[in-house]
């Protein structure tokens, strides 16, 4: 490709940019002649949170939408995401083209002293926003008082550190990514089930550029886009997003196995329904179907609209 110049479009948050230097990297290693520019872009996700308003969180677009429209714009060639953010549906026009491979995909519990869940003293203030983390948690501790927390990864440390909260949940991959010193517990996915998609990335151009599409197929982790795609799916098939609890987890294995964990609430926590199938990594939204009509089966919708069975 020659001295092409690559545009990489992001959102302005420190870890977002950190994820797209990843990118970065990885690309510029794979291709060394490519001149690579980073295209910051704030969003209505961003400028929610930086308002302190009511933000909408996983699936709904609110960092992903202005990424889009610079893309379509010819503003920029790729966009970096998390996946997490990025609807289950994306239009035809951007495809999300590569998913490097994922950062583990827990939540940790972060406290300023290193205590554990279990430690926490009783009708403990922890810091979340996500409908997800705070009816899973609610289940094993009901007495704690959850309230909602804005701002980046940084400023949700200062505020825990400056005794707003007794508590927060992040995701690890953040953490990680970051190089943040931080005092947590790691959660255990059977309790308190990862969002689809957490820890891992997207990546997206437009669907007429096939020399970009060729170019980041190179980063492309086959495993996890198999993985990330059962989870999303199952995220669509239960029609789950930000506002409501539902948690998926995708584990390849090494002989060609994919093994889908899925989980709902109801959003005070006091009833879920979690299950478990394996089946072909090669056809990983046939298994989420039938872990999606398995847990309807069980009363999912029922729970996730708050509805007694």
């Amino acid at each position: 490709m020659g001295d092409r110049v690559v545009r990489i479009a992001t959102r302005a948050s420190t870890l977002a940019r950190r994820q797209t230097s990843l990118v970065a990297t990885a690309l510029a290693e794979s291709e060394p002649s490519l001149h690579i520019e980073i295209v910051p872009v704030t969003t209505s996700g961003d400028r929610s949170q930086a308002s302190n308003q009511p933000g909408e969180g996983w699936g709904t677009g609110v960092f992903v939408k202005e990424l889009e429209a610079a893309l379509l714009r010819g503003e920029a060639d790729l966009a970096v995401h998390s996946l997490k953010d990025v609807p289950p549906i994306v239009s035809a026009e951007l495809p999300v083209v590569a998913v490097p491979p994922r950062e583990d995909p827990r939540d940790v519990l972060v406290t300023a002293d290193g205590r554990s869940l279990d430690a926490l003293p009783f009708g403990a203030r922890v810091g979340t926003t996500s409908a997800r983390r705070s009816a899973f948690l609610r289940a094993v501790r009901p007495d704690l008082e959850f309230e909602s927390i804005r701002g980046n990864v940084e400023t949700r440390l200062r505020k825990l550190a400056d005794g707003d909260y007794d508590a927060i949940v992040l995701a690890w991959a953040g953490l990680t990514r970051l190089e943040l010193t931080a005092r947590y517990e790691v959660l255990d996915p059977e309790l308190l089930p990862p969002a689809p998609g957490q820890g891992a990335l997207a990546i997206q151009a437009r669907a007429d550029d096939r020399d970009m599409q060729e170019l980041v197929s190179a980063l492309h982790d086959p495993a996890t886009g198999a993985a990330v795609r059962a989870e999303r799916r199952l995220m669509a098939e239960l029609e789950g997003g930000c506002r409501l609890p539902v948690g998926a987890l995708g584990t390849p294995r090494a002989d060609g196995r994919l093994d889908l964990f899925g989980a709902v609430s109801e959003p005070d926590g006091r009833r879920a329904l979690r299950d478990r199938l394996e089946g072909a990594l090669a056809n990983p939204e046939q298994l989420a179907d039938a872990l999606a009509q398995r847990l309807r089966s069980l009363g999912a919708a029922q729970l996730l609209a708050g509805v007694p069975t």
